[in-house]
């Protein structure tokens, strides 16, 4: 019987973020305009030191496409050291335990996952990394990847009060959310992990002796640091294998409770900062509102399912009816509803942190999975994610102006057809970053997805699905490869390139429509000015971003898990 008064964790939480991001994304919002924030005595001059060392100044701006080179060479950067130190990682320091070198096509996809934000892995951490990796390699580009999302989405939020064409400086943000946001973040967060009983040690491994006799290795490191950045910077990437289902990464259900609050914090703090920037906080309600419509319909329908018996386990030897919703996979240490939270969080945030075993859910458990990671905006992943919602907005104004005969405007600044061009850019990307691949891997040989039974098709067509859109999502959960095997060349080349473009095309789309929205001047308001900070407004964005992104994958979902569902056990 399904447990109600589990769901008062879930309703504690949720409020609690609710309640902390009005005022955290305040802050963000000064933090990216520059206006005086917390914190100013102690780290404007260690900030100035820095920006000197770097050859910039706050007062040298960028336009969208400089931006956009000073992202690429950074992270082009990032991407070459991972990629260097991953293929000679046996011949460096810090590798006890004899971790080998990556093969290359392995080290170019994990190269790729860990520089976009993505942390999606093909090899088991404890045997295939070495503690070197895991202490120097992960943690720079863990921080980057986060601070280069935020500070993208700080740029192009500066188109809407700008008139000069420039977004910023990319350095300068990127410092300033190092050492305002993430940094700080990340220190308090693992001092918690570790009270929690994270452990937090420069030790290799510890050999323990079970009470059954023998021996057993149990891998050790900075596990709570690493944790503490993986879900603040929404990256996912686990100290472990087992991700947050390890009890050594996620010992008890305080700190699954303070690793969801985590994940959530910046994702539904930045609606607010965009209202602090443009100087409307009335502006952020509507997408905060968007979010929190569709997040509370994935997670209710995440646990109505996984509550409920599954029908393909039903049947088997052993298993019987399911007791309290745990489903094979579902973490129990939790309880349904708080593991549930972690979980659709995690996927919803771009996090990609598994605290269960996704392949067992039921089918409309990962259909809901699935599609938060087809609209990466509700709320999506650190500063990108709101950048995605925001240029759903773009597109539904403009549809929205066509209908009722208005010319489109957001904000004073006119949308035209070359913002609804790249904004359309940015998501059609998406769905032809998953589909091309897939077809190549099926059509190619790479995978068989045609079984003895429509369920286990569709369950293998579900999960080279899921591949790919966490690849192309930049979210880094997995299915399971347990239906095909994932660490062919293949899989690896193929995942490494769908995670680069899936990145930093929408980047770009992102800055040329701030870029853009910046060369306008503000027009004053008048009698057919749309009124965007109103309930109106968010319902509007709400049905537009769930019909379009239902239509985009309604044929691929209907093969896959909805195929599971009318397929029987």
């Amino acid at each position: 019987m399904f447990d109600f008064r589990s769901v008062w964790d879930v309703v504690l939480l949720v409020g609690l973020v609710v309640a902390i991001a009005p005022w955290f994304g305040a802050y963000l919002g000064r933090v990216y305009m520059n206006r005086p924030a917390f914190g100013d005595a102690i780290l404007a001059p260690i900030e100035s030191a820095l920006y000197r060392l770097l050859g910039t100044s706050p007062r040298s701006a960028m336009r969208s496409s400089e931006y956009m080179l000073a992202v690429l060479f950074v992270n082009g950067g990032v991407f070459v050291f991972l990629f260097v130190f991953l293929a000679l990682q046996h011949a460096l320091p810090l590798d006890a335990t004899g971790a080998p070198n990556m093969h290359w096509t392995l080290a170019f996809h994990s190269a790729a996952s860990f520089t976009t934000n993505t942390d999606f892995t093909h090899f088991t951490n404890e045997s295939q990394l070495s503690l070197g990796a895991l202490m120097v390699a992960w943690p720079l580009a863990l921080f980057l990847s986060a601070a280069t999302g935020l500070s993208v989405a700080a740029a192009m939020v500066r188109g809407f009060v700008r008139k000069d064409g420039t977004l910023g400086n990319f350095y300068v943000d990127l410092v300033r959310t190092m050492t305002r946001v993430l940094m700080p973040l990340a220190f308090l967060l693992a001092l918690a992990l570790v009270l929690l009983g994270v452990p937090e040690t420069l030790t290799n491994y510890a050999i323990a002796h079970p009470l059954t006799g023998g021996t057993q290795t149990i891998y050790l490191g900075p596990v709570a640091s690493f944790q503490a950045i993986s879900f603040l910077g929404t990256n996912g990437g686990g100290f472990y294998s087992t991700n947050a289902a390890s009890p050594l990464a996620n010992p008890s259900a305080v700190s699954d409770l303070l690793g969801t609050f985590a994940m959530m914090l910046i994702p539904f703090s930045t609606p607010f900062a965009f209202g602090q920037i443009v100087r409307r906080k009335g502006e952020a309600w509507p997408f905060m509102g968007t979010i929190l419509i569709v997040f509370a319909i994935a997670l209710g329908l995440f646990v109505a399912y996984q509550a409920a018996v599954n029908p393909a386990l039903a049947g088997l030897s052993g298993l019987g009816p399911q007791t309290a919703g745990y489903p094979v996979g579902q973490e129990t240490r939790f309880g349904l509803t708080d593991g549930s939270l972690f979980q659709v969080v995690s996927v919803y945030t771009n996090t990609g942190a598994n605290n269960m075993q996704i392949g067992a859910l039921a089918p409309v458990a990962q259909l809901v999975l699935l599609f938060g990671m087809f609209t990466q905006s509700t709320p999506g992943g650190d500063g990108t994610g709101f950048g995605m919602l925001l240029l759903f907005a773009i597109l539904g104004i403009f549809v929205g102006g066509l209908m009722v005969g208005r010319s489109p405007e957001y904000l004073g600044k006119k949308v035209g057809t070359g913002h609804v061009k790249w904004a359309a850019l940015a998501l059609l990307t998406h769905p032809a970053l998953i589909l091309v691949p897939f077809v190549l891997a099926v059509a190619g040989g790479f995978v068989t997805v045609a079984s003895g039974s429509l369920p286990a098709s569709a369950h293998t067509f579900t999960a080279v699905l899921y591949e790919f859109t966490s690849e192309a999502a930049n979210n880094g959960s997995a299915l399971g490869a347990s239906s095909f095997n994932d660490t062919t060349w293949f899989f690896n080349i193929a995942g490494g390139l769908v995670m680069l473009l899936g990145r930093f095309v929408p980047i770009f789309a992102m800055l040329k429509v701030g870029g853009m929205f910046s060369e306008e001047s503000v027009l004053p308001p008048g009698p057919g000015t749309l009124r965007t900070a109103s309930a109106t407004f968010t319902v509007y964005i709400t049905l537009f971003l769930i019909i379009v992104s239902v239509l985009l994958f309604l044929p691929v979902i209907a093969l896959g898990p909805l195929a599971q569902i009318v397929g029987g056990p």
